[in-house]
């Protein structure tokens, strides 16, 4: 393992400080980072999306900012304004809350469709328009939204063609009974946040990002990807299958995988693993499916089962 796989999972080990019982979707979201996606959270308040956002940030330097998203916030709110200064006779622009590096965007769908359409421009351009003007956001930008379970109080679905712009998505859920009874120990303690260490940078994610997109992919790999892209397209319970955009995200993903392994080549173990996250949140049910209480996941899994996985040797070879 190079030295900068070694950063990465001394951060993830940093962040599961703060994080107790939750090492699978810390390292999920690092993969993400890496791959240089936006994460979509879907679970109930008060399980830590929170807390991972901040450790984070804390372990990787990153200046972090959290927007509740509620009916009354406007897109302005997002992308900044301008406003007139007397004193200077002109307008003044006054950047708005994306302009950071990673973004905790809480309960996304409980917003307008216009904010939530200002949100996902920018997370897909990394830049905003206002006024005419186009202003880059600091790089690295990412995000991590949250959304409601569909059909709590004050939700709305959000549009598929937006859903599509997040890379994974996942659920934290609640802690296994160890992790939460050694939180319930803590309390009144000393924050677990506090003992999150930095331990790496802006700079070296940025470098991070560039060596993953180095890592090579046998064209077997890339066949087996868009085979399974495929079977999502010809199974019958969904309402579409899967766009171009999730094959592209499934690859950035599996290259992520395999250099934080260690590996400088992608295995087809790497696709696999990482399918279910990338395309848990692009796939609806039809309403046959849903009459037929027909399980996601399971359906998912059912694409995978059903794609003969290559036979690999040193470097896809």
């Amino acid at each position: 393992m190079n030295v900068a796989a070694k950063q990465a999972e001394n951060t993830i080990r940093e962040v599961c400080k703060a994080l107790l019982g939750k090492e699978r979707e810390v390292r999920e979201t690092m993969l993400a980072f890496l791959a240089n996606g936006h994460i979509l959270l879907e679970d109930m308040p008060g399980v830590g999306k929170t807390t991972m956002a901040r450790a984070f940030s804390r372990a990787m330097m990153l200046e972090c900012r959290r927007v509740q998203f509620t009916p009354d916030v406007m897109p302005s709110d997002l992308t900044g304004f301008s406003i007139y200064r007397k004193e200077e006779e002109r307008f003044v622009y006054q950047p708005g809350s994306v302009f950071c590096n990673l973004m905790l965007a809480d309960e996304i769908n409980r917003t307008s469709p216009k904010t939530q359409s200002a949100l996902l421009e920018v997370m897909e351009e990394r830049s905003v328009s206002v006024e005419g003007v186009t202003r880059r956001v600091p790089t690295p930008f990412l995000v991590i939204a949250t959304q409601n379970p569909f059909g709590a109080a004050g939700t709305q679905r959000l549009p598929e063609a937006q859903v599509d712009r997040f890379m994974i998505s996942m659920s934290l859920g609640y802690p296994d009974f160890e992790s939460e009874l050694a939180m319930a120990k803590e309390i009144g303690g000393t924050d677990r946040l506090e003992q999150v260490q930095p331990a790496t940078g802006k700079k070296e994610l940025l470098e991070m990002q560039h060596a993953v997109n180095e890592v090579y992919i046998h064209d077997n790999v890339y066949r087996y990807i868009l085979q399974l892209i495929t079977a999502t397209r010809r199974q019958s319970c969904w309402e579409r299958g899967a766009s171009p955009r999730a094959t592209i995200a499934l690859v950035r993903m599996s290259r992520a995988a395999a250099w934080l392994e260690g590996r400088d080549f992608v295995t087809p173990r790497d696709v696999a693993e990482q399918f279910p996250y990338v395309m848990h949140h692009r796939l609806q049910l039809n309403t046959s499916a849903r009459m037929d209480n027909l399980s996601k996941g399971r359906l998912i899994q059912d694409c995978l089962d059903g794609v003969r996985m290559p036979p690999m040797g040193v470097r896809g070879k």
